[in-house]
């Protein structure tokens, strides 16, 4: 009888523990090692069932930060929670990668742009979407899940955005100024929403409901702007490419500049303290790879 319960566990435990895309459809605690499990949110009017890709490092689970890692234009949540896997084991950082899939989330407007408006390239208060819907609502209820389901005593987390993730990531501090992030690295975003409140969203902020908030509030914010020293082609795939954009600049590393330099220079006229910084990451293109042991170190020191 006691093998008998002995082998179960052990498939539990191997279920929970595989490096693979199988993910758990039940409620039973993530446990250390790599793995899945289903994460359901309730919007407004439906239920979305969100793939969540883990890692958690041999030790003490309880003490150790938790970072939220978002996937670029892919999709590919299971990819990036890999390539984070070694360094995580290195820094005793948890990984959690939500999978903001196309089903879910079909297109710019619904992950990149967080699903604030119908229409987040043609805002208007008739297309604001409830913001229990927002794409960008969805990450502190799995923050509270994550930490049922795991035994962890976190009480912050950090975030890595790559791509359309940066995109998220950096928009994400605008729209949930009270979420319970602390460090957020935005790595090669193609373009911004910078906070020009003569621009309209989604290339500034008029129009939109971060006109609300209290620039202090963002500008105090412990985010990093990562870019590649290569990462300048014009000509990039999916890079957007139109005359409002373009005064970001016509490539990525230029528009990561453009968006550090306008915001310290309104954080200066307004007279509030900036806490933002920029890095470059030498001789990295458009890579995620290349992007993580640079961000690793501002993330975890």
């Amino acid at each position: 009888m006691k093998r008998l319960q002995y082998l179960s566990l052990l498939l539990i435990i191997i279920s929970f523990s595989c490096d693979n895309n199988d993910v758990s459809e039940d409620n039973n605690p993530v446990i250390e090692g790599t793995g899945a499990f289903n994460f359901e949110y309730n919007r407004t009017n439906e239920t979305l069932n969100m793939n969540v890709f883990y890692h958690i490092p041999a030790g003490d689970v309880a003490t150790m930060p938790v970072l939220f890692v978002f996937h670029g234009n892919g999709r590919n949540a299971s990819e990036y929670r890999n390539a984070w896997i070694d360094k995580a084991n290195e820094k005793q950082i948890i990984i959690v990668t939500p999978e903001f899939s196309s089903v879910n989330f079909p297109d710019g407007d619904a992950y990149n742009l967080g699903n604030v408006f119908e229409d987040g390239d043609n805002p208007s208060p008739s297309t604001l979407n409830p913001e229990q819907d927002w794409a960008f609502s969805v990450i502190e209820p799995l923050f509270n899940q994550f930490k049922n389901h795991s035994g962890s005593n976190a009480s912050s987390y950090d975030i890595f955005g790559f791509s359309a993730g940066a995109q998220f990531a950096h928009r994400f501090m605008f729209y949930k100024p009270n979420a319970r992030f602390d460090k957020i690295v935005a790595s090669a975003a193609g373009w911004y929403t910078v906070p020009n409140p003569t621009v309209d969203f989604p290339y500034g902020i008029r129009n939109c409901p971060i006109e609300n908030t209290t620039p202090s509030s963002y500008f105090s914010e412990n985010l990093t702007l990562q870019i590649g020293t290569l990462d300048n082609s014009p000509n990039a795939p999916s890079l957007r490419r139109n005359t409002i954009v373009d005064e970001q600049g016509d490539n990525r590393y230029d528009r990561a500049f453009y968006m550090f330099n306008f915001s310290q220079s309104r954080a200066q006229d307004l007279g509030v303290d900036f806490n933002w910084q920029i890095i470059e990451t030498p001789g990295n293109d458009h890579d995620d790879e290349g992007a993580i042991e640079q961000a690793a170190e501002v993330l975890a020191p």
